[in-house]
């Protein structure tokens, strides 16, 4: 006969919770001592402490990390803020890489890839026309949209938008 788990079917709901609480709770001390543990090193490889892992309490790991993570979200409000321009003409060029990039990955329409590349070139000359981005100049011939060097003959596209 297959043994039966009598003392089980006796508890009621409150009991059950009683018993699981502490389980439950050993858990979540588990889990923010785990993240504690990897918050440090974390922390020691960026402040280069002298001192060994032992040493720092889960305090002094916490204090840390707010201490970092204020400090690399302050630079970023005092930093001086590129002109308008530079910052389009930045993320214009980071997105054109992207694209390129994702573009060189995938080689399964041609067309597709010319029109795309066509409509960032003329994009950008209309944005800027005295700068033109370094990665359009350096697009790779294999996927460079038909005359890549812009001519000012041509008419933007009429889109109903």
């Amino acid at each position: 006969m297959a043994p039966v788990n009598v003392y089980n079917a006796a508890l009621t709901t409150k009991e059950k919770i009683k018993i699981r609480k502490p389980v439950v709770e050993k858990m979540r001390r588990d889990r923010i001592n785990s993240s504690i543990e990897q918050l440090k090193g974390l922390l020691e490889n960026e402040f280069k402490t002298n001192q060994s892992s032992s040493k720092l309490e889960k305090a002094d790991v916490l204090e840390m990390a707010v201490l970092y993570l204020r400090g690399s979200a302050h630079p970023a409000t005092v930093r001086h803020s590129p002109a308008p321009r530079q910052s389009y003409t930045e993320g214009f060029t980071k997105c054109l890489e992207e694209t390129l990039h994702f573009l060189s990955m995938h080689e399964r329409s041609k067309d597709s890839q010319h029109k795309l590349l066509k409509h960032f070139h003329q994009a950008e000359w209309k944005g800027d026309r005295d700068q033109r981005s370094p990665a359009v100049q350096h697009c790779p011939t294999a996927i460079r949209a038909p005359k890549c060097a812009g001519t000012s003959d041509r008419k933007p596209l009429w889109r109903p938008w």
